[in-house]
């Protein structure tokens, strides 16, 4: 069962192009370029890449610029920035890269990349494109004013941070405050999988920023028309349970798990040879390409495999990927580190990621592998294949603090991908189409209020998620009020330094609306919409602030956990995290174990943790504690 199935409209409004060859995203991302610091905040597939290219050549034929330097964080993404004919549709000029700028080819070793960049910033060659690691290292050789007049444009942003053992981060600060350089951001997801931001509150002032969301981007395709995000368990080995979700009439990315993880076998490469074995039989391997054909059980038709986790084959792998033309010219990419970010095969239906992934940002480009629109596909799956927590073992804790963070990420997935509401204060006049007037929600006061509103909230919300206190709350062990009134406001104090404290309340408002809303089951009944909030039906012109902060948006997680595992389990799954939230002695724990068997004596049941009762929760918080210590001791 799918924690998230989401079907769209199919408008094509993300995909047409206008006059001069943009698609939507692009043309908002143009209509900013004369703006000196750019931010594109996008999801894969919305076409960021020719977004910076359209951005690049008017601020070099037409704002003085004399070069662009493009940054991606691996040699494998670098083939988006390759030669384009733009002209062909309308723009003025071609987007035209030298094979000597060109250092994401194969060949050279990093120090001849870095002495070639430098070289550029000194010849007439206008365009260079080259990985993270040789910008950064270039920077280290050369003063901040070399770059003067130069567009720095960075990919996949979200790998800077504002972080000092940074490199990257401090090179851009550096830049900024040290150059007339002009920079364009480019990321898929404006949060990393830690608590670190990305750019410093006053940093990011400076950027103007473009927002398109993912259920934009899906909504106007023209043949994807769903998309599925669902989750499966398994005990034992992983790879006992990878033939039960690996369709191999699909076109599938598999991304196995890392070699330190729990999941992991320890040993990559045999690991890709049993997923082999289980398809069928290898029939050859193609010394030119690298490319695998395995003879399929039962009908015996030919696949053509990919095996990314070999190093020895990868480069070359990777070449023949980059060629791709039609859906019959790969049918499965096995992969570990790889074929991630930026990594373009448009057929590919069903991405199948093995393990628990702690970054969001992770997750969120693992999906974008396959969103893509293209041809042979309506639907596209991502399937997160996780360990079962063990029902009959008190010592389950690793793998529900996994099971609850692949849950919230399944959550801020829903605010990413699902449509929006605009939320507006009640002022008398009757709401637009779309909108949603609220009692006592206020406007923003500020440029940075409203700023926020428009183009950072899926962010905001991915730093809420990550927060220790919100956990508890995803799993009902804390006060709902508590958590809109003090953690939310905290938290965005912390995040946005600079932001009156009456918009901080603004947007906390906000943030807690568009977390409770989108999830509730609405209904017309006559010229009234009524929207189900707490287990009763509210007319939506009689929604107030105080009505949507009594409600705790987080305790959704554990009803959408509830539904593909069963109660043995989610009654472990709760223990390891009433565990969690327990500050108790192993002393007081043994005092209150007389008081437990009396409970069960009187009621015939353990004590609850959601009990109303507080000594019932104290006693049921005691229990876990002892469990948690028998384990321990065997």
């Amino acid at each position: 069962m799918n924690v998230l199935d989401i079907k769209y409209d199919k408008n094509q409004s993300s995909t047409k192009l206008n006059t001069m060859g943009m698609r939507d995203m692009q043309a908002r991302a143009y209509a900013i370029r004369d703006k000196k610091y750019i931010l594109i905040k996008a999801p894969p597939a919305s076409g960021k890449s020719r977004a910076l290219m359209f951005l690049a050549l008017d601020k070099i034929k037409k704002q003085g610029l004399k070069k662009a330097i493009v940054a991606v964080p691996e040699r494998s993404i670098g083939g988006s920035f390759q030669s384009t004919k733009l002209s062909e549709h309308g723009f003025f000029a071609d987007w035209e890269v030298g094979e000597r700028c060109n250092l994401c080819l194969p060949g050279g070793t990093s120090e001849s990349k870095v002495t070639s960049l430098i070289n550029f910033l000194r010849n007439n060659e206008p365009i260079l494109v080259c990985t993270h690691a040789t910008l950064r290292f270039a920077c280290e050789k050369v003063s901040p004013d070399k770059l003067n007049d130069c567009l720095i444009a960075i990919d996949e942003f979200h790998h800077v941070s504002s972080t000092e053992d940074s490199k990257l981060g401090n090179h851009l600060r550096n830049i900024m405050s040290n150059s007339s350089a002009h920079i364009v951001a480019m990321t898929g997801s404006y949060f990393r999988g830690d608590s670190v931001p990305i750019l410093s509150p006053e940093d990011e002032a400076l950027f103007t920023k473009v927002t398109y969301n993912y259920y934009e981007q899906l909504n106007g395709y023209s043949y994807l028309k769903s998309l599925g995000i669902g989750y499966h368990f398994y005990q034992g080995q992983y790879l006992s349970a990878v033939k039960e979700v690996l369709d191999t009439n699909k076109k599938t990315i598999l991304h196995i798990p890392n070699v330190n993880s729990g999941e992991s076998t320890k040993d990559k490469h045999d690991e890709v040879d049993r997923i082999l074995d289980m398809i069928g039989e290898v029939v050859s391997q193609d010394q030119k390409t690298g490319i695998i054909k395995v003879k399929r059980k039962g009908d015996g038709k030919i696949l053509l495999v990919a095996d990314l986790v070999t190093e020895e084959t990868q480069s070359k792998v990777m070449d023949y990927l980059r060629e791709i033309k039609k859906p019959e010219d790969m049918d499965l990419i096995i992969a570990l580190g790889m074929a991630k970010e930026g990594f373009d095969w448009s057929f590919c239906e069903h991405a199948l990621t093995i393990g628990y992934r702690g970054s969001l940002t992770e997750v969120i480009q693992i999906i974008g592998r396959c969103t893509r629109d293209s041809s042979n596909k309506t639907h596209a799956q991502f399937t997160n294949l996780v360990a079962e927590p063990d029902a009959k073992s008190g010592d389950v804790a690793d793998a529900v603090n996994n099971m609850l963070k692949a849950i919230t990420c399944s959550l801020l997935m829903e605010q990413v991908l699902a449509p929006t509401f605009k939320f507006k204060p009640k002022d008398g006049t009757p709401p637009k189409p779309g909108e949603i007037k609220i009692k006592g929600l206020n406007a923003p006061k500020t440029e940075l209020g409203r700023s926020i509103l428009e183009n950072d909230m899926a962010d905001l919300k991915a730093t809420i998620l990550q927060n220790e206190e919100i956990r508890k709350a995803i799993a009902g062990l804390t006060n709902p009020e508590y958590i809109t009134k003090e953690v939310v406001p905290r938290i965005i104090r912390e995040k946005y330094s600079e932001l009156d404290e009456d918009d901080v309340q603004v947007i906390s408002h906000h943030h807690h609306i568009e977390s409770v809303l989108p999830g509730c089951e609405t209904k017309i009944e006559g010229s009234k919409q009524f929207i189900k909030m707490a287990e009763k039906f509210i007319n939506i012109e009689d929604l107030d602030i105080d009505l949507i902060e009594s409600i705790n948006p987080f305790q959704r997680a554990y009803e959408i956990l509830s539904k593909s595992v069963d109660k043995d389990i989610l009654k472990a799954v709760q223990q390891a995290v009433t565990l969690k939230t327990t500050k108790m002695t192993i002393e007081e724990a043994k005092y209150l174990f007389p008081k437990i068997n009396e409970f069960y004596a009187e009621t015939g049941k353990e004590p609850d943790i959601n009990s109303p009762d507080p000594v019932e929760v104290m006693l049921a918080r005691a229990l876990a504690y002892l469990r948690r210590a028998e384990s321990e001791n065997k």
